[in-house]
């Protein structure tokens, strides 16, 4: 085993790991374990329940500004579990170029504020994931530090926030403050459906469409070229899009649910020739694709 991968705050393990977290980070709708209060409908009739999530053990970090950050790991059985791996098959995976591997369902609710022991105000997040997980990430350090690597970049993402990565966790503290009532589809689908059926991504809501334009080259007759720009004004970096050019369609979603794009084309394309390019000044994403020739 190399012995640079077991020491998790080297260079070396921090590049594998936030590759990893990027194409593994959990999906945000909500899901926990508990009584439901009521069957409720969701927009577009989509039927739903509400409910309390269990606790776990509770993590205390800061934001770049030193800001008192709490997340309470919770668990339910609603959660679809994570591949069952072990340490090295872990690091395997750290190690390889196929990031897809393993995957963790997760749910990341929204912030809540709350009253540490010291009496000073703070904000708390509820992270569920399902309880065998839980006990996986309780007895391992490679894969808590995997799990809070990528937990801390879930949130940042999703609440456009940065946390330090000097996390501590308590001993003597399950969660801080009460976890907050979560909502579950009672027919949950993915919006884009794995091989692994144990590894499914959750969507709870379907998120906006971003501006975009698609244009030909050359401007008259049978084009060459498609060249479509996506506008992505909430997107910090390209490793956070999920994109599928197909030989007539373009799918794009983002791992933190902000846009959603599923458009056909009108010229069918030579799909292994096209490429995609992300500017991070002016967030827009511009895909080039060479049209099929006309028979």
């Amino acid at each position: 085993m190399d012995s640079s991968l077991t020491n998790l705050d080297s260079p070396e393990a921090q590049a594998i790991l936030g590759k990893l977290l990027l194409e593994s980070g959990g999906d945000h709708s909500q899901y926990g374990r508990g009584e439901p209060t009521e069957k409720e409908f969701l927009s577009g009739g989509v039927p739903c329940t509400k409910f309390v999530p269990l606790p776990g053990f509770c993590v205390k970090l800061k934001t770049s500004r030193n800001e008192k950050v709490f997340m309470n790991i919770c668990q339910s059985e609603n959660v679809p579990p994570a591949k069952d791996l072990t340490d090295d098959e872990l690091l395997e995976i750290l190690k390889g170029d196929d990031l897809t591997k393993f995957r963790v369902p997760m749910s990341i609710g929204e912030p809540h504020a709350e009253i540490d022991k010291a009496g000073v105000g703070c904000t708390v997040y509820d992270v569920v994931v399902h309880p065998a997980f839980l006990q996986k990430i309780q007895s391992s350090e490679l894969f808590r530090t995997f799990f809070l690597t990528i937990t801390s970049e879930g949130i940042e993402e999703k609440f456009k926030t940065e946390l330090k990565r000097d996390w501590i966790i308590l001993k003597n503290r399950k969660c801080v403050g009460y976890l907050q009532e979560q909502i579950v589809r009672l027919k949950s689908k993915p919006l884009i459906v794995d091989m692994d059926e144990g590894l499914k991504p959750f969507c709870l809501f379907r998120a906006p469409e971003p501006k975009f334009s698609i244009v030909q080259e050359p401007a008259e007759g049978y084009p060459e070229y498609l060249v479509a720009e996506i506008h992505l004004p909430l997107v910090k970096t390209a490793q956070t899009l999920t994109l599928d050019v197909g030989e007539d369609r373009i799918l794009l979603e983002t791992r933190s649910n902000v846009y959603h794009l599923d458009i056909y084309l009108p010229y069918n394309i030579v799909q292994e020739d096209a490429g995609a390019q992300f500017d991070r000044c002016t967030k827009i994403l511009t895909l080039t694709m060479p049209v099929q020739p006309n028979r």
